[in-house]
């Protein structure tokens, strides 16, 4: 069984590569302050199997950029111990963190250090730092999110969601190609049979996260050279809007692309959308690697470090 820290003994977990012999090695990878508070990935969605792996893969691929990283899951919706709830982890990260500060200072007595020596993190950093598994801004679960850091009585630091990138603007891309509705590669020039002519960006969270998918949209826009229109998915004939514009500006086939990471949307719902739109859709973001790599920047951002940041595709 999986634990809220990540995947149970026997799963098969990211390690940090080993650093390269010789004059031309590249630079070791920065590792977490001691003392540093635990990143906390809170996960919306009614939890099931799907999102805990899903989850437990963005936080492995964290631990990997960045060694020495104390890394929890905990759900928006949850409520047991298969899928603890996110103010219950939050008290245990910031329990954690206070007994891993204790042990670092009578570590520095012991070896003669000055009496009650701080790790380079001490008291003034929070307990911990909550990144929402969010592509782009919802309100409403971001209200959620943040009284469940108030009930914890915690000094939790929330960050904004993940988006827009362009990271995602590049997995975005992917997903599309994999589903037959986008070229692999812009750089090569041949034609999928497939190929959509025009892209509806798919959201949750009403007005404001299609506002935020347009820029992410413009980004996608940039890679395909079609013209992309973000929507949203909760509201009412957004993607019907976003499909008619699309045809009235000459596009003949449409693809919906989805703006989510997997455990935000409803059941159905994207299904729907397509099928509204009479169009295709590709597949949701889900563990894409930038997703780890979004999750663990926002959380440097926070401490005012800076690990090594992958670099979109040409």
């Amino acid at each position: 069984m999986s634990t809220p820290t990540g995947p149970a003994p026997g799963l098969p977990v990211r390690m940090p590569r080993p650093r390269q012999p010789g004059r031309h090695r590249k630079p070791e990878p920065l590792a977490a302050p001691e003392g540093a508070p635990a990143l906390v990935l809170a996960v919306p969605g009614t939890p099931d199997a799907a999102s805990r792996s899903l989850a437990e893969e963005v936080v492995s691929i964290a631990r990997s950029e960045l060694p020495g990283l104390h890394a929890y899951i905990g759900y928006v919706d949850g409520g047991d111990d298969e899928f603890p709830a996110l103010s219950a982890v939050l008290t245990r990260a910031a329990a954690d963190r206070a007994a891993r500060l204790a042990r670092a200072t009578e570590a520095a007595e012991a070896a003669g250090a000055e009496a009650g020596r701080a790790p380079v993190l001490g008291e003034d950093a929070p307990d911990a730092v909550v990144v929402p598994l969010l592509a782009g801004p919802d309100s409403a679960l971001t209200r959620r999110i943040r009284q469940a850091v108030m009930d914890s009585r915690t000094s939790a630091e929330l960050t904004e969601a993940l988006g827009p990138h362009p990271l995602l603007a590049e997995a975005l891309h992917v997903r599309l190609s994999e589903a037959g509705l986008a070229r692999a590669d812009r750089a090569r020039l041949f034609t999928v049979a497939t190929a959509a002519d025009g892209i509806i960006l798919a959201t949750v969270g009403g007005e404001d996260a299609v506002q935020a998918a347009g820029i992410t949209g413009m980004l996608l826009a940039a890679r395909l050279a079609v013209p992309v229109l973000a929507a949203a998915l909760d509201v009412e004939g957004s993607i019907a809007k976003a499909a008619e514009e699309l045809r009235g500006a000459g596009a003949a086939q449409l693809a919906l692309a989805p703006y989510l990471i997997g455990p935000e949307l409803p059941e159905g719902l994207l299904e729907a959308a397509a099928a509204e739109a009479g169009c295709a859709s590709g597949e949701s973001l889900g563990a894409y690697p930038a997703i780890g790599k979004l999750v663990l920047s926002q959380y440097a951002a926070v401490l005012g470090i800076t690990p090594q940041q992958a670099q979109p595709l040409r």
